[in-house]
């Protein structure tokens, strides 16, 4: 649409798509509201819509995902968790427990990651592990952690949802849904998290192309939820010396394509401690909208991931890098809650 199109051409528009048997998805922007359009079994006439009132152009969309792409919306999107922007200037670090263990454990990390400048908690109510024997998460009672920690101490949070039936639960307490690398491809999560009013965070597949992560979040957006993050955690290949290859490539890659945000997950991208903080120095450098971290207070201790955890001193220390580099890449990161209180 022209940038001055009012809200009646708009609908105009919309309704015009609607009489067509296909579904119209206005994607407001900075300079202008664009409209997706899909169910369509084939090429559409750009003559259809060009005559109408406020259309600037009819562009056809050439690659198989349609509302992810830049062709749709050329600049980039910011997602908004609770206050928090991903995708814009600044450079939020998500950071937390692989899972959440116990109310103790949680406050006490919320209350460290908060004072070293972290932006949103993360922690698993439910874990999906690769063994039936392993820890699985607290479920419900983890959920209810999560909300009394959010309250104590007001960092949003970021949980994962394993499923449909359990979707609704999660949706409740969470400020962003993590669709974890196992299920990036399971379309029925995909489109419930679509009809959902919260923000997404969704994890690359283990060994998932960059198409395959595009195309997972078009399900997400063809449900009408346009908030969606993508994450880089790493992907599967022959190297032996780390727990993942961490994939540094797609960010810029990503970006090039769509208009969605990433950030990147350097602790499973590595899966060790000690490679945590070289790589998520990489991601600030290489453009990444954020980052999430993985900390525990005693990660010789932690029912899940330890190896991969940060402790709070390690990971103080490298908000403190973070904060140093980003000036010089146009970015920001918060600072302690220390410093903001004294301003």
């Amino acid at each position: 649409m022209a940038h001055d199109a009012p809200e009646e051409q708009i609908r105009v528009v919309v309704a015009k798509v609607e009489s067509m048997g296909l579904r119209a998805h206005p994607i407001p922007g900075a300079e202008r509201t664009a409209i997706g359009i899909t169910g369509n079994s084939g090429p559409l006439n750009p003559a259809e819509f060009e005559t109408l009132p406020g259309v600037r152009a009819a562009i056809p969309v050439t690659r198989p995902y349609k509302l992810v792409g830049r062709e749709v919306r050329p600049e980039g999107s910011v997602v908004r968790v609770a206050g928090v922007e991903i995708g814009g200037p600044a450079f939020p670090v998500i950071a937390g427990p692989c899972a959440v263990e116990s109310e103790r454990m949680m406050i006490d990390t919320a209350r460290a990651l908060r004072s070293a400048g972290a932006d949103l908690l993360r922690g698993g109510a439910y874990k999906p592990r690769s063994s039936p024997y392993a820890f699985q998460g607290l479920g419900e009672e983890g959920l209810r952690i999560l909300a009394r920690v959010r309250a104590e101490t007001g960092l949003p949070v970021v949980t994962e949802a394993l499923d449909v039936e359990s979707f609704p639960r999660v949706e409740e307490v969470a400020d962003m849904v993590q669709i974890g690398a196992r299920n990036m491809q399971n379309s029925g999560l995909l489109r419930r998290a679509g009809r959902s009013t919260r923000p997404v965070l969704l994890k690359r597949g283990m060994s998932a192309t960059l198409e395959e992560l595009l195309m997972a979040a078009e399900y997400i957006l063809s449900e009408g939820n346009h908030q969606v993050v993508l994450c880089e955690r790493g992907v599967r290949t022959f190297s032996d010396h780390s727990r993942n290859t961490m994939d540094l490539n797609v960010v810029p890659a990503v970006q090039s394509l769509s208009h969605l945000p990433i950030i990147v997950d350097p602790s499973h991208g590595t899966g060790r401690r000690d490679r945590v903080a070289p790589l998520a120095r990489a991601a600030l450098a290489v453009g990444a909208s954020g980052l999430i971290v993985e900390v525990h207070p005693d990660p010789e201790r932690a029912l899940s991931d330890g190896p991969q955890s940060l402790r709070f001193e390690q990971f103080e220390a490298l908000m403190r890098e973070l904060r140093a580099m980003a000036p010089t890449l146009g970015r920001t990161v918060s600072a302690p809650v220390q410093q903001q209180a004294r301003k």
